[in-house]
């Protein structure tokens, strides 16, 4: 195994987990924000208030975008098995 291969894969990997969270890391940002919006308006200081949206709506998003991130790990993890044989030498 070369080094050129240890990074090939490890930017696969990288590459494969930024694309699978970020959808819900966006759907956490702007559920934060228009929570803190909202907090910020009405001037509510209660801290707690920012989880319970962003926890729901997290779950909302894997629970809809949970079959894509699914087949993107599953593609992932297929492309390594398929080369193991190179990987392992």
């Amino acid at each position: 195994m070369t080094p050129d291969m240890v990074v090939s894969l490890a930017e696969r990997g990288i590459y494969t987990i930024l694309i699978v969270v970020g959808p819900l890391l966006l759907i956490a940002l702007f559920v934060g924000l228009t929570v803190a919006i909202f907090q910020a308006t009405t001037q509510i200081q209660e801290q707690t208030l920012a989880f319970i949206p962003k926890i729901v709506a997290v779950f909302v998003g894997i629970v809809i975008l949970g079959p894509w991130m699914l087949q993107r790990m599953i593609e992932f993890t297929v492309s390594i098995f398929n080369n193991i044989s190179q990987v392992v030498g």
